[in-house]
């Protein structure tokens, strides 16, 4: 114990008594945690993972329709794995366009066509969006003619997207809705088209590619893509009414052909189907 005076001395002293110190290199110190936040989940995560759940789908001994895009990238990238492991076997595939066939080929998956398969077992795809009645708009990759062809032969469509992709109605994103149309005066249709969809407020543009000259797709047609301020209110009286324009090849509206859709988002991953 030790006694330390504080006060001078007068006729008496006074003495305060005190604890002793314990050394410095004995006192805790002061620790700073700092809390690690989890990384966000990127769109292309969430697109993984749709996709990889969509691979589920698949079994061996299947002929598969293999769509465009970003997020069907991420399928065709598994089902290569797969067969690259043996996980999976004696698989062919229809590719929707010639970017999705040279990603095949480069993964060794077998191909063949409409003509020799004219019925599929599955076909997997992205959508621009989908509606709660998962009715979908494609086609932005300029993939639309092809994709539509192979999903209506498929006995199942799959459908995988990440959350962003959700729309209360067709149209609803304010993004582009393709019509692919010939090139032969194209304009003329191009006016048809908006004059179609005014009540909707809609805008139509001919694609252009990165040359600044037209988009051409797959099947040397150009694209001219619908800008609507209002959802579309009836998806099948909308197709019917493009369609009967001469002139046009196909459109974006793919009503009435998904089997499920596989959602992606911040909590996981949903599967919806009819």
């Amino acid at each position: 114990m030790t006694s330390l005076s504080f006060l001078p001395t007068l006729h008496h002293s006074t003495s305060a008594h005190f604890l002793p110190r314990a050394p410095k290199s004995l006192r805790p110190r002061a620790i700073s945690i700092k809390a690690q936040a989890v990384p966000a989940l990127t769109q292309d995560d969430l697109k993984k993972l749709a996709a990889d759940k969509a691979v589920d789908y698949v079994k061996s001994g299947m002929a598969l329709g293999l769509g465009t895009g970003s997020t069907a990238a991420f399928v065709v990238d598994k089902i290569g794995q797969l067969l690259k492991t043996g996980e999976l076997r004696d698989i062919v595939g229809i590719p929707t366009s010639k970017r999705t066939e040279e990603q095949a080929k480069s993964l060794n998956i077998p191909l063949t066509t409409l003509d020799d398969h004219p019925s599929l077992d599955l076909a997997i795809d992205g959508a621009d969006e989908v509606d709660p009645e998962l009715n979908l708009v494609k086609g932005r990759g300029g993939a639309l003619l092809r994709e539509k062809m192979v999903e209506a032969a498929s006995k199942s469509f799959v459908v995988v997207a990440d959350e962003t992709k959700l729309v209360s109605g067709l149209g609803g994103s304010k993004l582009a809705m393709p019509v692919e149309v010939v090139q032969f005066c194209w304009k003329y249709n191009l006016v048809r088209l908006q004059d179609l969809f005014r009540e909707l407020g809609c805008e139509a543009k001919l694609r252009e590619g990165e040359n600044g000259k037209p988009y051409i797709t797959d099947n040397f047609n150009y694209i001219i893509d619908l800008y609507f301020e209002t959802p579309i209110k009836d998806g099948v009286s909308a197709g019917t009414e493009i369609g009967k324009l001469e002139g046009v090849v196909e459109h974006g509206l793919f009503l009435d052909m998904a089997t499920a859709v596989i959602i992606a988002g911040k909590t996981g991953v949903e599967v919806k189907s009819k």
